[in-house]
């Protein structure tokens, strides 16, 4: 644009200068002998804005030049630009944007930023920003975390991203998918979704069903097991071993093993959930206690004696109080003890 102005302006100047030259000063011609080359006779004024018109169109060419170089830097800061908008839509959507490459310093600068940092945008913020694709990501994010189901196809987020996680059980939760889809897509769907619906999942499978996807096994649904042993309603009949094998998926400690016994004090029967602990106590140390809580609690004394006798001074201090008191007829809740 200006390349223009200043051709148009030098042109007009050029003209000015040889009419004025050829008008009020000479109208002679005249030849010229550049280095040892004679040069055809040509208007005295025509030889006068010869020198301006060189410069002119060497003028004109050094600002070309610098305004190309000025274009190509202008293209890779927009370019910077759109992959740095790209960049932040992709953090706020918890992708990795480790691997976008910049051409300009600043956006180098800006992208590392991005790169590093854990961004959570606040409510307010899409009403603050204009842009339309970071605008659309924002109100699609408060759409999940509100738990409306969303498209996230285009993304191509992981099943582990946790705007993804979050939008599945959002589904979940609004019956687009049920439990045994997401327990029989393991690829699909994230192993977090998997162990909630696995939860749900056990409250009315069979026994075969249940040990089928046990690998989704946590605390909360071992519990949802234990209160259909023997229950009134959706009555799950396992043996022992069954429960055994269930139990010993966990990493539990002493109190859980202890919450288990009193999990099935309701309707578990005694001798089996004594044989069960004991069978426990075998092969987890942390369910020793669970043991002696489960024998106390069934007024099993004798082998709860046995156990205490056999123990060191310093070990099951609190079931040796408790037994101490029973022998002094004082009689409390177990429970107090634990």
């Amino acid at each position: 644009m200006y390349i223009k102005r200043y051709a148009i302006t030098a042109l007009l100047f050029i003209l000015f200068i040889g009419w004025y030259v050829y008008a009020y000063v000479t109208q002679e011609s005249m030849s010229l002998n550049f280095l040892w080359i004679e040069l055809p006779s040509l208007s005295i004024a025509l030889w006068v804005v010869t020198p301006i018109i060189f410069l002119t169109l060497a003028t004109i060419f050094h600002m070309f030049f610098y305004s190309f170089l000025s274009n190509l830097k202008l293209r890779k800061s927009v370019k910077d630009y759109e992959k740095f908008i790209d960049a932040l839509v992709s953090s706020f959507l918890g992708k990795d944007t480790q691997f976008v490459k910049y051409k300009t310093p600043k956006f180098q600068l800006l992208g590392t930023l991005v790169a590093n940092t854990q961004l959570i945008p606040s409510e307010q913020l899409a009403s603050l920003i204009k842009d339309k694709k970071i605008q659309n990501v924002l109100e699609l994010i408060k759409k999940v975390q509100q738990g409306e189901v969303v498209d996230l196809k285009k993304y191509d987020l992981k099943s582990t991203n946790p705007l993804m996680m979050q939008n599945q059980l959002n589904r979940y939760k609004k019956g687009e998918i049920n439990c045994e889809k997401i327990l029989t897509s393991p690829a699909k769907y994230n192993k977090e979704l998997a162990a909630i619906a696995y939860i749900d999942y056990v409250k009315n499978a069979p026994l075969y069903a249940i040990e089928k996807y046990k690998e989704y096994l946590t605390k909360d649904a071992l519990f949802q097991i234990l209160a259909r042993v023997n229950a009134n309603e959706k009555i799950l009949e396992i043996s022992n071993e069954s429960l055994l094998s269930l139990i010993l998926i966990l990493p539990l400690s002493t109190k859980e093993y202890i919450e288990i016994s009193s999990a099935l004090a309701a309707n578990m029967l005694p001798e089996q959930r004594m044989k069960l602990f004991e069978k426990l106590s075998e092969k987890k140390e942390e369910a020793m206690e669970a043991y002696l809580f489960t024998l106390f609690d069934l007024e099993m004394l004798a082998p709860a004696n046995d156990i205490l006798d056999n123990s060191q001074s310093h070990e099951f201090l609190k079931y040796k109080s408790y037994r101490a008191l029973k022998e002094c007829n004082k009689h409390f809740n177990i429970n107090l003890f634990i």
